[in-house]
């Protein structure tokens, strides 16, 4: 019997990090499928799904979650809704979910409603905001765990999760970027249009518990940018409450110095990470695949915090001035010895091989808190 696996996607981000994975089981022989959803399905922000189709031997199905404006708390009803619809017709053996949006906290609370097994991926890590609020409960709701390091695995443990039910594979985007991109540099600038041979990366989020200082938070750190006469590709935020004041900052940069995008494919992004001078902003890249690549990084704000654990990641608030212009000063075209605190890029095939052993699937449904 062929087992079914479903993974869900919301984001270019959780795909680039679920797309090793699916491709391994693929491979190994599983059905895989994408419930595709959330910001892949917003022109605004690249209508990213388009990525999620190109990958070939899996089944996809779209589900719109969202209209602009709407809050969180809607989001996650009308995800809990679609999601619960299709797993009613489909019952996979595994529900695969990511991180800590709320598209995956409703992906695991469907799969834990209806008694089908939940796989959490990267649970048991600390952010600071209320997205790790989202991902605790992921970990809660899910059955089985595969987390990016053995501090996420104690975390995991001390919420009360079984150590047998947790599995230490590494990040899983981290897998693509160990590898060629597939894709030159100069194919991306032609294909993105990128003029300057000299640049950083930003990409800055809003912090769904700040969302009213947005808007300042972006206009100090962008403001110090434009300042400093440096090139920049700019990735557009997500679609979290506080990205619209976000936007009316970047509108107003200079386009001869930032490049600015909705998206970008995932294999020319890491072809621009492995050539760029630095990386800023408060995605998770900068304190994941930044220190992987010894890409120097500037975490800005508290989206991140305590996530970094690389020497090459530095922090500091988005209006501390001073530390932004001294980041690109001392930092600007750097490297670093690559850091492997979250993995050495072999994720997928851990994956697959705990996919494919009886006990992983010999694992019962019924939790019970185990203290440590």
């Amino acid at each position: 019997m062929t087992r079914t696996l479903l993974f869900l996607t919301g984001t270019r981000a959780d795909f680039g990090k679920l797309e090793p994975l699916a491709i391994a089981a693929r491979d190994a022989g599983f059905s895989v499928t994408f419930f595709i959803t959330g910001m892949h399905m917003l022109e605004r922000y690249g209508l990213t799904k388009l990525e999620v189709h190109r990958m070939p031997g899996v089944t996809k199905h779209e589900f719109l979650n969202q209209r602009p404006g709407d809050p969180q708390d809607i989001v996650l009803a009308k995800t809990v809704v679609g999601f619960s619809d299709y797993i009613t017709e489909t019952r996979p053996d595994l529900v695969i979910v990511h991180g800590d949006r709320i598209e995956a906290l409703a992906g695991a609370l469907v799969a834990a409603t209806n008694y089908i097994p939940c796989a959490h991926i990267e649970g048991g890590e600390v952010s600071g905001t209320i997205d790790e609020i989202y991902r605790h409960c992921n970990t809660k709701l899910s059955s089985h765990h595969f987390v990016s390091s053995q501090d996420a695995k104690r975390r995991a443990m001390a919420m009360g999760e079984p150590e047998g039910a947790i599995h230490v594979i590494g990040s899983p985007e981290l897998d693509f970027h160990a590898g060629p991109s597939g894709v030159s540099l100069q194919e991306v600038r032609e294909r993105y249009e990128i003029g300057f041979e000299d640049f950083g990366l930003v990409t800055f989020h809003p912090v769904t518990s700040e969302q009213s200082t947005m808007g300042a938070q972006a206009a100090s750190l962008f403001g110090v940018l434009e300042n400093s006469q440096k090139n920049f590709v700019v990735i557009a935020p997500n679609n979290d409450p506080g990205s619209e004041d976000i936007f009316a900052v970047l509108d107003k940069l200079p386009a001869d110095r930032f490049r600015q995008f909705p998206s970008m494919r995932f294999n020319h992004f890491s072809e621009l990470m492995k050539n760029a001078a630095c990386m800023i902003g408060n995605s998770s890249a900068g304190v994941r695949e930044a220190p992987f690549l010894g890409l120097p990084s500037l975490d800005v704000g508290t989206r991140q915090t305590n996530r970094a654990q690389a020497g090459s990641v530095h922090s500091c608030a988005a209006t501390d001035v001073a530390a932004i212009q001294a980041f690109l000063d001392s930092e600007w075209g750097q490297r670093h010895t690559p850091h492997t605190g979250f993995g050495e890029g072999n994720a997928a095939g851990r994956f697959a091989e705990l996919l494919g052993q009886p006990e992983f699937w010999d694992q019962g449904l019924q939790k019970a808190f185990q203290d440590i």
